[in-house]
């Protein structure tokens, strides 16, 4: 059996990979030839005329375009940045200025303070901050007292253990650097016993089962009342 050797492999295929880059590849590379003809157009008027049914073809192709204000502006936008901004017709916009559009995004500054226990949230920093600065008093002591039952909570969510009441207020004292004391004699309470705490973003099955679970403990419940 002959092998083929390279040039026959040669098929004078046109791949994607070896064109040039698109400026708006996802209208394809039809438009992009439509618009290399446009360019071609000697004729101003002619050529402005198939520049507006150009775009007629871009909003075909882009209907989700319509959900966006100015739409029609941003269509003609989008042809010029595909003609390279080198697009010379009577528009019904103005021309955009290739700055604009190839500037670098601004940089959105990012907290460099960690958070100090990832199973709580930087919020709950935030509030043990605040409550640092309250008086003393009645209020602040069922402001803490709130603070360490939602703790508890979103400590129970991520580890399933068990967890005393004097490891939350170990916690709170731990991330306010001491500056806050947990009242002496502070209790938490019991957990019920239906109580489900659930990490997010397991899906809605986990709830459903965990919905079922509870209705059949009170089926129970009430079936040994009678």
């Amino acid at each position: 059996m002959k092998m083929m050797d390279n040039n026959s492999l040669n098929t004078g295929l046109d791949y994607n990979t070896t064109r040039e880059k698109m400026a708006m590849p996802e209208y394809g590379r039809n438009v992009l030839k439509m618009v290399e003809k446009l360019r071609s157009i000697p004729d101003r008027q002619k050529r402005t005329e198939q520049a507006y049914a150009v775009v007629r073809v871009m909003e075909t192709l882009n209907p989700q375009v319509h959900q966006q204000e100015n739409f029609e502006h941003k269509l003609w936008d989008q042809l010029y940045m595909i003609a390279g901004y080198d697009l010379d017709v009577d528009a019904p916009y103005p021309r955009p200025v290739p700055e604009v559009f190839t500037k670098s995004p601004v940089t959105i500054p990012m907290k460099d303070t960690p958070v100090k226990a990832a199973h709580y949230g930087r919020n709950i920093v935030n509030i043990i901050n605040l409550l640092c600065s309250e008086p003393d008093g009645e209020t602040k002591t069922e402001l803490i007292r709130s603070l360490a039952i939602y703790m508890r909570q979103q400590y129970l969510i991520w580890n399933k253990d068990s967890v005393s009441d004097e490891t939350i207020f170990n916690d709170i004292e731990k991330l306010s650097d001491y500056r806050l004391k947990v009242p002496e004699g502070m209790e938490l309470g019991k957990i019920s016993g239906d109580a489900n705490f659930s990490r997010p973003g397991l899906g809605i099955n986990v709830g459903q089962a965990a919905g079922k679970n509870r209705r059949q403990k009170n089926n129970h419940r009430q079936g040994k009342k009678k």
